[in-house]
C-alpha cells in the first residue's frame, strides 16, 4: 500500500523538499515517482520491512529516503511488538558524495524518528548509521547485500569529469567504457550489491538500453543472473522537480532467473493516480494489456536475449519485431552485397572540407556529399570537396603532391592537434577515417542521422559521403526499390524501436540501428511491387511506399 505524506506526518516529506535544483548531476525526483518505484520493487508497508535492507546510492535531497522511511515506520507500527530501534540499524543505507546532502538528510531522518517516538540519542545514531558520505563507485560502503536498491543516479557526462577521476571510475566499473556516462557505473555497482531475488529500481536515462556504450551493461544483465521485471518509458513525463531533458525510464531489475516482464510507455499525462492504477494492474495474474489516456503497458512472456540494443515500443510492436527476426534476414547482408556505413570523419572539417577547386591538386579533391545536399529530398550537390590524402594504396606521400603538402603544412597547427595525429605523428595528415575508394562511382542511398521521418535520398555515384551521413550500397538491390522500403513506415517503425529517440521523437538513422532492420530478399519481391516501391520513392510518397512495403513483407497492417 502506498503511504503518502498526508497519511503519516505532515513533516514526513521534508527530506524530499530540501533541494529542488540540479547541481553535480542532481535531478530531484517527484514523490509520486518514488512511490511508484518502491511499489514496483515490492517495498510496501503491508510487509515486514524491518527485516529487509534498502539502499539509496545517491540520496541527494532525500526523495527516496523520505518515502522509504515512511514505509519502514508504518510497517513497524503494524507489528504487535515493534522491532527495537537499535535493530533497525541495517534497514536503510543511503550514501552521497556531497556532505551537505548527508548532513541535511541526517537531520531530517533524526527529526522524523524522534517524531515517531524514538529517543533522541538513538535517532541520532540511526541517522548517522543510515546516511553516510561516500563515492558510490569507488568507496567500500558495505559488507552486506541489499534486498532493494532504489534511486535516481546522477547524470554526469564524462566530459564533465576530471581525467583521473574518470579513469578511476572506469577501472572500478568496467561497464563504463566508451561514451558511457556515470549512471552506467551506478547500475553496475548496484547490481553487484543485490541479494538473491533482490530488486533494483532506478529512474534514469534509458540511453544505455539502445546505445553502443550500454552493451557491456546489457551483457552483464543477460549473462550474470539478472532479470528485467519492469521497463516503463517516461520521456514526456514531468518526473522531476526541475524541467530537464533526461529521457527517463523506470527500470526494475531483479537478481534471479528471467520471468515475464512488464513493459510500458507513459505520456505527459501520466501522474500519481495513473501510476497507482498501473501498479494494481501489474500485480494481477495473467493481466491483459493495459491502456489508458496516460500509459499503455503489457506483460511480455520473456525479455530480449541479446546484448544488442534492446528495442522499445508497444507489446505488439515487440512481438512483431520477433516475428520479423524469425522470418527475414537483416538488411546488411553479404549475400546481396549490401553494406551500411558512415561517411568520412576528418577531425578538422575547417581544413579538410573546402569549396575552393584550386586548393590542392585536382586528383586530391574528392566531391563531398553533405547533409544540406539531401535536405530537399533529392540530391543537389553544393560544390564542396574533401581534401583527400588517400589513394588506392593508402595514405599518399606528400612529396608527390606539392600543393597538398603546402596546404596541409599551412594548416599544420590545426591538423596536428587532432588525437589521430598525436597518436601517429608520422601519419599526422591522415583523416580519422580512411576513404574507401571502392564506393567511388557507386550509387548510394544517403540518410541523415537525425530525422523525424525516414528520408533516404539516391546519390548518383559522383560524391563521397561526409560523416554526418550514413550510406547504403548494394550489389543486388535496385536502390530505388530499396529506397521505397526505407521510405516506408514498415522500416521506419523498426528503426524507431531500436534507436535512441531525441526530444520530440526525432529518430536516429545510424548504421547500428539500420543494421537491425529486417527486409525481404530483393529477388523475393514481386515485379509489380518493385515498380510500386520505385515509383513511391521517386515521388516521395510515404503512404504509397508503406502500402507496397506491407505487401512485400506479407503484412496487412502495422502493429498498434
Amino acid at each position: 500500500m502506498t503511504i503518502t505524506a498526508d497519511e503519516t506526518n505532515p513533516r514526513s516529506d521534508r527530506l524530499a523538499k530540501m533541494g529542488t535544483t540540479a547541481g553535480r548531476g542532481e535531478v530531484f525526483t517527484r514523490r509520486w515517482i518514488v512511490e511508484l518505484i518502491l511499489d514496483l520493487c515490492g517495498y510496501t508497508d503491508d510487509k515486514d520491512l524491518t527485516g529487509l535492507r534498502l539502499l539509496d546510492p545517491a540520496v541527494g535531497a532525500g526523495a527516496f529516503l523520505s518515502v522509504a522511511l515512511d514505509r519502514l515506520l508504518a510497517a513497524r507500527a503494524r507489528q504487535a511488538e515493534p522491532t527495537g530501534w537499535a535493530d533497525l540499524s541495517s534497514a536503510i543505507s543511503a550514501v552521497d558524495i556531497e556532505q551537505r546532502h548527508v548532513l541535511m538528510c541526517r537531520e531530517a531522518v533524526a527529526d522524523r524518528l524522534r517524531h515517531e517516538g524514538c529517543p533522541a540519542a538513538e535517532a541520532a545514531q540511526l541517522a548517522s548509521a543510515w546516511v553516510r558520505r561516500a563515492d558510490f563507485l569507488l568507496d567500500d560502503i558495505t559488507t552486506t547485500s541489499f534486498n532493494v536498491i532504489v534511486g535516481n543516479p546522477p547524470y554526469v557526462r564524462i566530459e564533465d569529469l576530471e581525467a583521473d577521476l574518470l579513469a578511476a571510475y572506469r577501472r572500478a566499473r568496467p561497464t563504463m567504457g566508451g561514451r558511457a556516462d556515470i549512471y552506467v557505473g551506478f547500475y553496475e555497482r548496484a547490481l553487484d550489491l543485490l541479494a538473491a531475488d533482490g530488486q533494483l529500481g532506478f529512474i534514469c536515462a534509458d540511453r544505455w538500453m539502445r546505445n553502443q556504450y550500454g552493451r557491456a551493461l546489457r551483457a552483464k544483465i543477460l549473462n550474470e543472473g539478472y532479470a528485467i521485471d519492469t521497463c516503463l518509458v517516461m520521456h514526456d513525463v514531468a518526473a522531476f522537480e526541475a524541467d530537464v531533458s533526461a529521457y527517463p525510464a523506470i527500470t526494475v531489475i531483479r537478481r534471479g532467473a528471467q520471468r515475464s516482464a512488464v513493459v510500458g510507455d507513459a505520456s505527459e499525462n501520466f501522474d500519481g493516480p495513473a501510476a497507482a492504477n498501473l501498479v494494481e494492474w501489474a500485480q494481477r495474474p495473467g493481466a491483459r494489456p493495459f491502456k489508458s489516456e496516460s500509459v499503455t503497458a503489457a506483460i511480455l512472456p520473456h525479455w530480449h536475449d541479446s546484448a544488442d540494443s534492446w528495442p522499445d515500443g508497444t507489446p505488439s510492436t515487440l512481438a512483431w519485431l520477433e516475428s520479423l527476426a524469425e522470418k527475414l534476414p537483416v538488411l546488411e547482408d553479404e549475400a546481396t552485397g549490401t553494406r551500411i556505413r558512415i561517411g568520412v570523419a576528418t577531425g578538422a572539417d575547417a581544413v579538410y572540407v573546402t569549396r575552393d577547386p584550386n586548393a590542392v591538386e585536382e586528383d586530391r579533391l574528392l566531391p563531398l556529399a553533405m547533409p544540406a545536399d539531401i535536405r530537399s529530398g533529392s540530391f543537389e550537390w553544393n560544390q564542396q570537396f574533401l581534401i583527400n590524402p588517400w589513394d588506392d594504396d593508402g595514405l599518399v606521400d606528400l612529396d608527390d603532391w606539392p600543393l597538398l603538402s603546402r596546404y596541409l603544412q599551412r594548416h599544420g597547427d590545426v591538423v596536428r592537434r587532432r588525437a589521430v595525429a598525436k597518436n601517429n605523428p608520422a601519419r599526422w595528415y591522415r583523416t580519422i577515417d580512411r576513404v574507401s575508394l571502392e564506393i567511388k562511382g557507386k550509387r548510394k542511398l544517403l540518410l541523415e542521422d537525425l530525422k523525424a521521418k525516414a528520408s533516404p535520398v539516391l546519390e548518383p555515384g559522383d560524391t563521397y559521403p561526409h560523416h554526418n551521413l550514413y550510406y547504403i550500397v548494394s550489389d543486388a538491390w535496385d536502390l530505388e526499390v530499396l529506397g521505397g522500403l526505407l521510405l516506408s513506415e514498415v522500416v521506419e517503425r523498426q528503426v524507431a524501436a531500436y534507436c535512441v529517440k531525441m526530444r520530440g521523437r526525432t529518430l536516429r538513422f545510424q548504421a547500428q540501428y539500420l543494421r537491425r532492420v529486417r527486409a525481404p530478399q530483393p529477388d523475393r519481391i514481386d515485379a509489380s511491387l518493385a515498380v510500386a516501391l520505385r515509383e513511391a520513392f521517386q515521388v516521395r510518397d510515404r503512404a504509397a511506399a508503406t502500402a507496397a512495403a506491407l505487401e512485400a513483407y506479407g503484412m496487412s497492417h502495422l502493429p498498434e
